[in-house]
């Protein structure tokens, strides 16, 4: 299948008489038949249900939609795209460990990355993406176990070479894990170009219309975790009984461990229903981000044009120095997501931001309705002036998420933006 079919098909396929539309299981628990059920579940948690902190029948569904969108062997939905980047390096790392990640990343990242992740002993090795392969084959230590970045960075608008981190990721016997939220399935599938696990915050463009925080880690089942790196995949696990994740499930050992050790203890599972209503976002997912492409492209050229504007991140524009690196990796388009700078820096940036009629000025984005933020005042406002700067940010960037709004009313909102300032 096509991915538009697949976002409408996979992961749920009704029998006879069965509901056409992915039913809502609301309930925390599963029935057996004996004990020796009960037991036979928790030798193998693949067989069945357990409860639901680690699995539930309308969470599955969408796992395995998403799973099939990005090719995977398996995939894991969390409460939120910051579990779903915490689990992802937790079922790696531990205390004394570290691991790199381009220094381009959502602000909640960085702080997750630099100060908790600390807190635990655990060190992250930022590297500018974009700089020569040996500088970052430098960054490496004997202790690093990862490589993380987002195919495009939020709000820089940065293109991540997805290969290029691939190669010395896997030179150096560590995965790549990439967070793809901003393009999705339908823009980029980092899996064909190398990477080894991809999550996403579903809060964002999978479900479109901001109504339920979620996110999830997908498995490519193709790192080899018996390298000699990661003995916690090849030794008896003694949280559960013995099991040792790669001899007993083969290529999904990453993911089956994130479910059953992780997810366990940390239990940060997404309800039945916020599921039901991601469903229903992926199944127009498609033609959503067709015209988010169009919309912000034609959006991103009229801002070049403003005599107001210092600069314009957008790589699908032809003058950005990532449209190279965007039509190799997402050559239908780079989401509904620009960043631009206003001349005379924050307080100018401001003015404009809250002169928007039709704009809603939120904490949030890649919603169907056109939004915009200040990120040094927000998301990344908890970053040191020398954070924000490696992160691409300075006082007069806005971040627009170009919404679904007919293009002639977004023009007229932006410009009548401008005519305040």
């Amino acid at each position: 299948m096509k991915i538009e079919t697949k976002c409408l098909h996979a992961g749920y396929t009704p029998k006879n008489t069965e509901p056409r539309v992915v039913p809502i299981v609301q309930s925390t628990t599963y029935v057996y038949d004996s004990t020796d059920d009960v037991a036979a579940v928790f030798d193998d948690p693949t067989k069945s249900l357990i409860y639901s902190r680690f699995e539930n029948p309308t969470v599955m569904a969408v796992e395995d939609k998403i799973n099939a969108l990005e090719g995977g062997i398996g995939a894991m939905c969390t409460s939120s795209g910051q579990a779903a980047s915490l689990l992802s390096l937790l079922n790696i790392l531990k205390a004394g460990d570290s691991f790199i990640s381009a220094a381009t990343i959502y602000g909640g990242t960085i702080n997750l990355f630099a100060f908790t992740l600390k807190k635990l002993g655990i060190e992250c090795i930022f590297v500018d993406a974009d700089a020569p392969e040996e500088e970052i084959r430098a960054a490496f230590k004997p202790n690093t176990k990862a490589v993380f970045g987002e195919t495009l960075a939020n709000p820089a608008l940065t293109v991540f070479d997805i290969e290029k981190f691939a190669k010395i990721a896997h030179e150096n016997g560590v995965p790549l894990i990439i967070d793809n939220t901003f393009p999705t399935p339908v823009l980029c599938r980092p899996f064909e170009f190398g990477a080894d696990i991809i999550v996403h915050s579903t809060t964002k463009y999978m479900d479109g219309h901001a109504v339920q925080g979620g996110g999830v880690i997908v498995d490519s089942g193709n790192f080899d975790w018996t390298n000699g790196k990661f003995p916690e995949f090849t030794e008896p696990d003694e949280s559960y009984h013995g099991t040792i994740y790669t001899k007993q499930y083969g290529k999904a050992a990453y993911i089956v461990k994130a479910r059953m050790q992780l997810m366990r203890d940390f239990g940060c599972y997404p309800a039945a229903q916020s599921a039901f209503y991601l469903n229903l976002g992926l199944e127009t997912l498609p033609i959503r981000m067709k015209q988010y492409c169009q919309n912000a492209l034609t959006v991103a050229k009229f801002l070049e044009a403003q005599e107001a504007v210092e600069y314009v991140n957008y790589p699908g524009l032809e003058s950005s120095k990532y449209h190279a690196l965007a039509q190799k990796y997402m050559p239908d388009g780079t989401s509904g997501v620009i960043s631009f700078s206003i001349k005379g820096g924050r307080s100018t940036a401001v003015k404009f931001m809250d002169s928007l009629k039709l704009a809603s000025n939120e904490v949030h984005v890649a919603d169907i309705r056109t939004c915009v933020l200040h990120p040094a005042s927000a998301t990344h406002r908890q970053l040191t002036d020398e954070q924000l700067v490696a992160a691409g940010i300075d006082g007069g960037l806005i971040r627009i998420s170009v919404g679904l709004e007919n293009i002639d009313d977004i023009l007229a909102d932006i410009q009548q933006g401008f005519d305040a300032i």
